[in-house]
């Protein structure tokens, strides 16, 4: 059993990040087409498909954040970046390096790179503690703040880790020995 503030932590924070994800798809609806489109994962005439990933994922957002549905919504999500990280492993194997992630928003044009693959798996397998079962201690006041602050910081951390790593990802690139 996991302390319900740590399951509230977790399913906020990933509550923010499919929101997040969704927002950027949705302000630029064209340009998420032609990512989706340039993974050539799925056949160009499903292309239609591309306005229902976000959409997709701010129920994923939304459910996560209510107890009956939570479960369903950890699978969904959990599911969304098992996809990401296979569509993303597959053009690297085709040796599509140049392909932009589309994990940033319209205009971040970071290139596809092995530990996005890894981080999304992560993700998932994290995603996957929410749904263990939660104590049934109640929540106190200092409760809510630890969650609310706490969320806030998590999704600050990954916010910072995410441009971090893509800003050394050319450097790395040109290291000695590197791929």
């Amino acid at each position: 059993m996991i302390d319900p503030v740590i399951g509230a932590l977790l399913a906020g924070s990933f509550a923010l990040l499919f929101a997040g994800a969704a927002l950027h798809k949705l302000l630029a609806p064209a340009r998420f087409g032609e990512v989706f489109s340039a993974y050539e994962v799925v056949p160009r005439a499903l292309a239609w498909l591309a306005p229902a990933v976000p959409l997709l994922e701010l129920t994923v957002a939304a459910a996560l954040l209510v107890r009956g549905s939570r479960a369903g919504a950890a699978a969904a999500g959990a599911a969304l970046l098992m996809t990401y990280a296979a569509a993303i492993a597959i053009n690297l194997a085709r040796g599509r390096h140049d392909l932009t992630c589309g994990c940033g928003g319209p205009n971040d044009r970071r290139p596809i790179a092995a530990w996005m693959v890894w981080r999304n798996l992560g993700l998932a397998l994290l995603l996957g503690v929410s749904v263990l079962p939660w104590s049934s201690r109640p929540l106190e006041g200092a409760d809510a703040l630890t969650i609310g602050m706490g969320t806030a910081v998590i999704g600050l951390l990954y916010m910072s880790f995410d441009l971090l790593l893509g800003r050394l990802q050319p450097r790395v690139a040109r290291l000695p020995g590197a791929p």
